[in-house]
């Protein structure tokens, strides 16, 4: 079955179709949650409140606006930072640092996962360490950059300019 003919019974609420979606995608999607809580049983939890909002708002999925996997993915992604923000999740399991989530991604059994993000390992490193302390909070934990410039002691002022400056960075190394 084609992604296409999948959708198009996902859209009609085809209980089947949506036992193979989650067959498709739960592997590499409970990869990049569990990197994120980096907690087996919360990353569970967080799979399955995924498959939910997946099957409740596939309607406002539009293939015009992006790949499918890249938006359930992003469901992914922001389910498990809302968990990491929320009240009950202990704040002591953000402790996850880039370099565990770039050696996810290259695990050669795992080419699906990392699309997106080939080679981002190379790119990290040749930012100051500065930089790369803010992208992992900011883009690998989830913090906010209001948490961010709590947790590292700096001005929020100063976390959103070295954030833009690292990012700008980054777009550079790119470029090469």
């Amino acid at each position: 079955m084609s992604q296409e003919e999948l959708l198009v019974l996902i859209y009609k609420k085809d209980e089947k179709a949506f036992t193979h979606l989650y067959d498709m995608y739960s592997k590499s999607l409970f990869s990049i949650i569990n990197v994120l809580v980096k907690n087996r049983e919360e990353a569970e939890d967080v799979l399955q409140e995924v498959f939910v909002k997946i099957w409740k708002n596939i309607d406002s999925y539009h293939e015009s606006k992006g790949r499918f996997y890249t938006w359930i993915l992003n469901i992914a992604r922001n389910t498990s930072i809302d968990k990491l923000r929320s009240k009950s999740f202990n704040n002591s399991q953000k402790n996850l640092n880039s370099d565990n989530f770039v050696h996810l991604l290259e695990d050669n059994n795992k080419l699906n996962n990392k699309i997106d993000t080939i080679g981002i390992q190379e790119f990290v490193k040749k930012l100051k360490p500065k930089c790369i302390e803010i992208i992992d909070l900011l883009f690998f934990k989830g913090y906010t950059q209001q948490e961010a410039s709590e947790e590292l002691a700096i001005p929020l002022g100063t976390v959103k300019t070295q954030n833009r400056n690292c990012i700008n960075d980054l777009r550079n190394y790119l470029k090469i």
